[in-house]
This record gives C-alpha cells, structure tokens and sequence, in this order.
C-alpha cells in the first residue's frame, strides 16, 4: 500500500512526462482537446494511455408522427430508428476516432432525443491512444467508461469492445371507459402502464445483450437507463438501456490497492448508560 508520500512522488513523476511532451499524443502532434478531467488525464497517462482529441458522432433518423396514434403492442419503426439513429452515430464517432488515429474512445456523453418525428442522438468523446504508439485497431472501441473506469478496468484484465444499447417502445392499452371512470376518483395503480413498461424494458435489455454477444463481449457494465412516457405521446411508453460492452484481454490482472480511510474529524460524543433506563432495553 503506497503512502502519501510515494503517491505524491509517482504523480510528479507523471507530470513531468506531461511537460516533457509525452502526453501530446506522440511525434508531429502539437496539441490535445479533451473533455477528460485533470485526475483522468493522470489516471490514463499511468497506464500507459493519453487523450488524443474531441470526437463526435451525430445521427438524426425520422419518424412518422401517425405511429404514435393509439394501437397495441411494440411500435416497431420508432424502436428501429432509435436503434439506427444511435448505430450510425457510433459509427461516426468511430469515424473521427480513426481520422485522429485514436483506439478507442472513452467517457462518451450520450444524448437522446425522441420527437413526434424524429430520433437525434449526439455522442461526445475523448480519442485514446497508448503511449507506445501503433496502428489503431480496424474497429476502435467505444466507451461511456469515465477515464478512470476505463484505467481501473484495464488493470483488472478487461477491455471494452463497444457500446451496447437497445430501445423499446410500447403503447399501454386503453382502458374500458367504467375503468377510467372509477379510477379517476382513487388511488389505482394502472397496470395498462405497468405492463407497457415492463414489456419496453424486456424489448430493450434484450437487444443491448443481443447487441453485446455481437460485439463478442462477456457483459455490459456501467448500464444507463431511460424510461417513461413521453409528453407528445401519453399513451406510449418508452425504454431505452445502453452500457460498455467489455470482455476478457489475457492481460494478468493488476488489482489496485485496498486503502482503509477513517475519518478522525468526527465530534466526539459522550455515552452515559443511564439515558436507556426506561427505555425498555
């Protein structure tokens, strides 16, 4: 267990690599954009990693706004162009990676959007590179990992392969108009909705695991979650789950340190044995 002083040394250390150059990404690189923070950046840099640049990966697929009208079971076209509109800005954002001769990508920021009309979603991401240097792979990955999720999976023996994602969305049933009657007066649960949500969560996560065993992952960590109605559409239930798909590297496992931290600031408060009397203890 390192202690203070030896962590102080080895984060010097690291900055004096940073200010020697070698954190600018290699030879003929002159300058980093990166959304990491300052401890991700020292965080990758010690395993032998460095930001490289800002990536981007935007992708806008329509939707007809009559599929929002009332029916049952899965709205299947705006499922698929949730799926495609996020498909296609992963490809891009592996586009620009490459283009900057990246390996990967790490800390995505990902947002989506569901209009009447449309689906938008926007990656944001920071290009990775090992310091070494070599050829980046033909598929670099894609990772929401922060950077020292990424570091602490990287010493565990894990790498991630890419990002995972499935979408579901689910009209709730209309209920009888005696129902609707009766109900609007107390305090039901509606189970039309209740089950609508469930089933859009079953269609989800069994396409982020489907889109994982493609990948040839052994599972998906760091699962975000998205759900509910949708202001445009009441009656119409969403569920959308995406995570970093990661899996076995063959690389023996370097396990961090275990550091017990106790806090000595607390107030200190004095015991008297007599204040449980009556008490019935």
């Amino acid at each position: 267990m390192d202690d203070p002083s030896s962590r102080r040394n080895r984060i010097r250390d690291e900055v004096n690599r940073l200010e020697a150059g070698g954190f600018i990404g290699g030879p003929g690189r002159t300058s980093v954009t990166s959304d990491l923070s300052i401890d991700e950046s020292l965080v990758l840099h010690a395993i032998g990693w460095e930001a490289v640049e800002l990536v981007c990966g935007v992708s806008t697929y329509s939707i007809q706004g009559t599929l929002w009208n009332w029916g049952s079971g899965e709205i299947v076209s705006a499922s698929m162009a949730h799926a495609r509109a996020l498909g296609d800005a992963v490809q891009k954002l592996r586009s620009e990676c490459l283009g900057v001769l990246g390996h990967g990508v790490v800390g995505v920021h990902l947002e989506v959007s569901v209009e009447r009309y449309l689906v938008n979603a926007v990656l944001v991401g920071t290009a990775v590179a090992p310091i070494a240097g070599g050829s980046p792979p033909a598929v670099p990955f894609v990772s929401d990992l922060s950077g020292r999720d990424f570091a602490l999976l990287h010493q565990a023996g894990w790498d991630p392969v890419g990002l995972a994602h499935g979408a579901s969305f689910v009209y709730a049933p209309r209920r009888r108009a005696m129902d609707t009657v009766r109900q609007s007066t107390q305090n039901v649960e509606l189970t039309n909705y209740t089950e609508a949500l469930y089933s859009a969560r079953e269609g989800a996560m069994e396409r982020m695991q489907r889109r994982a065993s493609e990948l040839g992952a052994g599972g998906v960590v760091g699962v975000t979650v998205s759900e509910g109605p949708m202001e445009f559409a009441r009656h119409a239930v969403r569920f959308a789950a995406w995570g970093t798909a990661v899996r076995r590297s063959g690389r023996p496992a370097v396990l961090p340190p275990v550091e017990l931290v106790i806090d000595l600031d607390d107030e200190q408060r004095a015991f008297d044995p007599a204040s449980l009397r009556g008490s019935g203890l």
